[in-house]
């Protein structure tokens, strides 16, 4: 593992950590990715989350039709002119997702212990007893044991809005599932994920290939969020797609690692790729949690070796309902800073959460803070290492503005100590 990017030695004062945190001129380096939904639409409210930090508006095509994306993208041009701060445009694919179809919208509640079957014939109606989904071969992918989780934002285990199931049996077309925890579903549409199986949909589906070639021509998108990315090919299908529009050949394609699959192929992903999405939430129920943390370090260092973005996903959950992230939140996201993570994408937080610009304006302040006490240094000298020698010319340009820059700030810094 490497060495930590932190510079917490004297002469920082413990005390200094009591000291109210001063406005900086500069914002955060580290980027803020901003879900735009129903609580986050308006023009008044997108303001707000581009006034205190949000500088890439995502939009979710899991949901919602391009006309409704259109509106919110209307509003936030409108924003992104009053405001004066410019936003980036990144549309969202739906990818492998298999979701369960509500088309009653009525809300279904699930007791422990009790059983729902999962069926492919989305024409019957969702129930607490029966759910329709949009995938025919989950019969065939599972078997009894296999876990599989239900809900709007996916399970977290401290809500009531998603369901973890287990498999009891299958029944032709059908699995018979036992409920695990009590739970209610509410809406239209929920995502469920089955751990470490292989769903055998298309990551760049027909529908996906659609809203790029319509709304994405249209729009100019500066990047594409290919979800469930398993392997380097999606991302080449995806870049091939590109290039036959002409206003996109210059949109870069952000994958975004869901499962398993994608983390064993995670290193030639990373070749094709502008820059990774790591999907915690997903991956979160793919990885046993104690292994988490070990492939979110591993995998933002090799996004900094490659000199490729890497965006952190689900880390202010709680904020979906407060306006306070919780303790061990609020040292997440400073920590995906120290780590190397260059973006935080906020989903539910932003989309369907109470305080969408408390969110951002939160979370940019933790940024700052842990950007402070970021080791530039010695986070120069190991990627400098990593390259090695001989650099390409545009390599050895940048190399050597950095050095100068760092060898700046550590006088200043030495100066400013002095003066103390």
């Amino acid at each position: 593992m490497h060495a930590n990017h932190l510079l917490l030695e004297e002469p920082i004062r413990m005390a200094s950590i009591l000291e109210p945190s001063k406005a900086s001129f500069f914002p955060a380096m580290t980027k803020i990715v901003g879900t735009l939904g129903p609580k986050s639409r308006s023009v008044e409210v997108i303001s707000g989350c581009l006034k205190v930090g949000m500088s890439v508006a995502r939009f979710d095509f899991s949901w919602g039709d391009p006309d409704y994306h259109q509106e919110t993208l209307e509003n936030l041009k409108a924003a992104v002119k009053s405001t004066k701060k410019l936003c980036a445009v990144m549309l969202d694919t739906v990818g492998a997702e298999l979701q369960v179809v509500n088309k009653c919208e009525k809300s279904i509640s699930l007791l422990i212990d009790g059983f729902v079957v999962l069926t492919p014939y989305k024409d019957q109606e969702a129930s607490s007893e029966l759910l329709p989904i949009n995938f025919n071969g989950l019969a065939k992918a599972v078997k009894k044991g296999d876990t599989i989780f239900v809900g709007q934002y996916l399970f977290t285990g401290s809500e009531t809005t998603s369901v973890w199931l287990e498999v009891s049996e299958v029944k032709g077309d059908d699995v018979v599932c036992m409920i695990k925890n009590s739970a209610t579903l509410a809406g239209s549409l929920f995502t469920l994920h089955v751990s470490q199986i292989h769903i055998d949909l298309p990551t760049l589906s027909d529908k996906d290939k659609e809203v790029i070639s319509t709304w994405g021509v249209k729009n100019k998108i500066d990047f594409l969020s290919l979800s469930y990315t398993r392997h380097a090919e999606d991302v080449r299908q995806a870049r091939d797609h590109l290039s036959k529009l002409g206003d996109l050949q210059q949109t870069q394609i952000f994958a975004k690692i869901e499962n398993v699959e994608g983390l064993n192929h995670f290193d030639e992903i990373l070749q094709e790729a502008d820059g990774i999405i790591l999907s915690r939430g997903n991956l979160g129920i793919d990885l046993p949690p104690e292994k988490v943390f070990l492939f979110q370090k591993a995998a933002v260092y090799k996004c900094n070796m490659a000199g490729k973005p890497a965006v952190i996903t689900r880390v202010v959950d709680s904020m979906t309902d407060n306006l306070r992230p919780t303790r061990a939140e609020a040292t997440d996201v400073a920590n995906a800073v120290l780590d190397g993570s260059d973006a935080i994408l906020l989903g539910a937080e932003t989309l369907r959460g109470l305080y969408p610009v408390e969110t951002i304006s939160i979370v940019g302040k933790i940024c700052a803070e842990a950007e402070k006490v970021f080791n530039q240094d010695l986070y120069f000298k190991k990627t400098v290492k990593y390259v090695g020698e001989p650099m390409t010319h545009l390599e050895s340009i940048a190399s050597s503005a950095v050095f100068s820059f760092s060898v700046s700030t550590e006088i200043l810094f030495s100066l400013l100590i002095m003066l103390d």
